[in-house]
C-alpha cells in the first residue's frame, strides 16, 4: 500500500469508529430528556431513577465520542493537507459554526444539567437537558452540511489566482438539497440507535425481573421510538435515494451493481457475482423496485455503470470514475438489512409486551439484547456506502481523492499514525464497553426520600455524573 491507500484506511477507520458514538448520543439525549419530562409532569419516582440511569450511560458515551471526534480534525491537517487547503474557506464555515454554536450549547448546558440537580429549580434543570439535546442535533446539522458539500458542492467559486474554493453563499451551503435529504435520515437513524440501546439494556434487566417498575416503561418508550424512527428512516431514505440518483448516478448504479442502463430496473435482494462485481452469476430480484427507489416511477430509467462512466469521461476527462462496486453493493444491503431487522424486532416486542405483559421465553430477551448491535451495523454500513460510493472524488466533480492527500506525507508516517490511532481507538473501545457494561448492569440508583434528586447507593459513581 502507498500513502494514499493508508490515508484512506485511516480516514475510514477513524470516521466509522467516531460514528459509533454520535447516533447513540443524539438518540439518548432526547430519550433522557423525555424521561425527565415525564418525572417533572408526574412526580413518579421510577421516571427519576430512569433519568439518572440512562443519563449516566449517555454521559459516558458523550465523553468518549468527543475524544474520538478530535482526531477527525487532526487528520485533515496531517493526511489531507491539499484537501484542507482547497476547501478550507468553504468547509471551515459549517465546522466553525458547529464548534461555536452547537458544541458550546451542548457542552455548556450538559454541564449545568450534571451539576445542577440539587442547585437549579426543577423547570430550569429540565430545560438544560433539552437545550443540550438541541445542541447535539445542531451539531449533527453543521457536520452533515459540511459533508453534504463534499457530496454536492454548492455556494462556492474557485479562485483563479489561488486555485482554491472560495465561499460565495453560506445559505446555499446550509440549504444544500443533499443536506436536507441526509439530515432527517441521520436523525431518525439516531433515534433508532438510542431506542435499540434502551431496548437491549431494559431487556437484560427485565429478563431477570429487576427493577421492573423502571425498565418496563423504558422498554415501551424505546420500542415506540424505534418503530417511529424506523418509519422515518425508510421515508427519508427514499427521498435521499432520489436526490442521490440525480446528483451521483454512479453511486446508485454501483449500489445495485447495475452495469447496463435499464427501464424498468429490478432490485436484487441478493446477488452472487464475480469478485470484482462485473458479472452476475445468480441473483434474487424484485421487479421495478430499483426504478421506484431511484426515480419514483416503477418503470423509470436507471443509468448503468458503463453509461455513467462514459458520460463522466466526456465531462471530466479520461479516468476510471467507478467506485469499488462489491463494497458499495454490500454496504447498501447491510445498511438496509440491519435497519429493517431493528424495525421488525421492535414491532414484534411491542406486540409481545402489549397490555403490560412481559414475555417468559428467554430467547425473546436474548434477541432483544443482541439487537443493540443492529443499528450500529446499519449506521456504519451507511457511512461506508456514502463515502465509498462517491469515489474517486473527495469533493464530487471538483477534487479527486488522489489529489487531496498530503504530498509531503510518507508511507511510513501515515502507517505509524494509522497504527497509533488503531491502538488508541482499541483502548477507548475497551474503556467504553467496560464502563457501559458496568453501569448498565448496576441498574438504576435508589433515591433519598428527603432529597429525591440524590442517589443513596454507596457504590462509587463517576465524578462527573452526580
Amino acid at each position: 500500500m502507498d500513502a494514499l491507500d493508508l490515508a484512506r484506511w485511516q480516514f475510514g477507520i477513524t470516521t466509522v469508529y467516531h460514528f459509533l458514538f454520535v447516533p447513540l448520543t443524539i438518540g439518548l439525549s432526547v430519550l433522557v430528556a423525555g424521561l425527565q419530562t415525564a418525572w417533572h409532569r408526574t412526580g413518579k419516582e421510577h421516571y427519576l431513577r430512569a433519568t439518572k440511569f440512562w443519563g449516566k450511560l449517555f454521559l459516558i458515551n458523550f465523553a468518549i465520542g468527543v475524544a474520538t471526534g478530535i482526531v477527525q480534525e487532526f487528520q485533515f491537517g496531517m493526511a489531507w493537507s491539499d484537501y484542507s487547503r482547497f476547501v478550507g474557506d468553504v468547509f471551515g464555515a459549517p465546522l466553525a459554526m458547529e464548534a461555536l454554536l452547537a458544541f458550546f450549547l451542548e457542552s455548556t448546558f450538559l454541564g449545568l444539567w450534571i451539576f445542577g440537580w440539587d442547585r437549579l429549580p426543577q423547570r430550569v434543570h429540565l430545560a438544560t437537558i433539552w437545550l443540550a439535546a438541541i445542541g447535539t442535533w445542531l451539531s449533527a446539522a453543521f457536520i452533515l452540511a459540511a459533508n453534504s458539500w463534499m457530496q454536492h458542492p454548492v455556494g462556492y467559486a474557485v479562485d483563479p489566482e489561488t486555485g482554491k474554493a472560495r465561499l460565495t453563499d453560506i445559505v446555499a451551503v446550509l440549504t444544500n438539497s443533499t443536506f436536507l435529504a441526509a439530515y432527517p435520515h441521520t436523525i431518525t437513524a439516531s433515534l433508532v440507535t438510542g431506542g435499540a440501546f434502551m431496548i437491549g439494556v431494559s431487556a437484560w434487566h427485565l429478563a431477570r425481573r429487576r427493577d421492573v417498575d423502571v425498565f418496563s416503561p423504558c422498554l415501551r418508550l424505546a420500542l415506540v421510538v424505534t418503530l417511529v424512527g424506523s418509519v422515518g428512516v425508510a421515508v427519508s431514505g427514499d427521498v435521499q435515494a432520489k436526490v442521490m440518483t440525480e446528483q451521483q448516478p454512479m453511486k446508485m448504479a454501483a449500489a445495485e451493481a447495475l452495469y447496463q442502463t435499464s427501464e424498468p430496473a429490478s432490485f436484487s435482494v441478493l446477488t452472487i457475482g464475480t469478485p470484482d462485481g462485473s458479472e452476475e452469476l445468480w441473483s434474487w430480484r424484485v421487479p421495478h423496485v430499483l426504478s421506484f427507489m431511484a426515480t419514483g416511477d416503477p418503470d423509470g430509467e436507471v443509468e448503468g455503470i458503463d453509461d455513467v462512466q462514459a458520460a463522466m469521461v466526456q465531462r471530466y476527462g479520461p479516468g476510471d470514475y467507478r467506485p469499488n462496486v462489491p463494497v458499495t453493493y454490500w454496504a447498501f444491503r447491510y445498511m438496509m438489512g440491519f435497519g429493517a431487522l431493528s424495525a421488525v424486532l421492535a414491532g414484534a416486542l411491542l406486540w409481545l409486551t402489549r397490555r403490560r405483559r412481559l414475555p417468559t421465553n428467554t430467547w425473546v430477551w436474548r434477541t432483544a439484547v443482541l439487537s443493540i448491535g443492529f443499528p450500529f451495523a446499519a449506521n456504519s454500513a451507511g457511512w461506508v456506502f456514502t463515502e465509498m460510493g462517491r469515489q474517486p472524488w473527495s469533493v464530487f466533480g471538483v477534487l479527486r481523492t488522489e489529489d487531496s492527500v498530503s504530498p509531503s506525507m510518507s508511507t511510513a508516517t501515515v502507517a505509524t499514525s494509522l497504527a497509533v490511532f488503531t491502538l488508541l481507538y482499541g483502548a477507548l473501545a475497551v474503556i467504553e464497553l467496560g464502563l457501559l457494561t458496568k453501569y448498565a448492569k448496576a441498574g438504576p440508583p435508589q433515591l433519598h426520600h428527603d432529597d429525591p434528586t440524590a442517589a443513596e447507593d454507596d457504590e462509587p459513581v463517576l465524578a462527573f455524573a452526580y
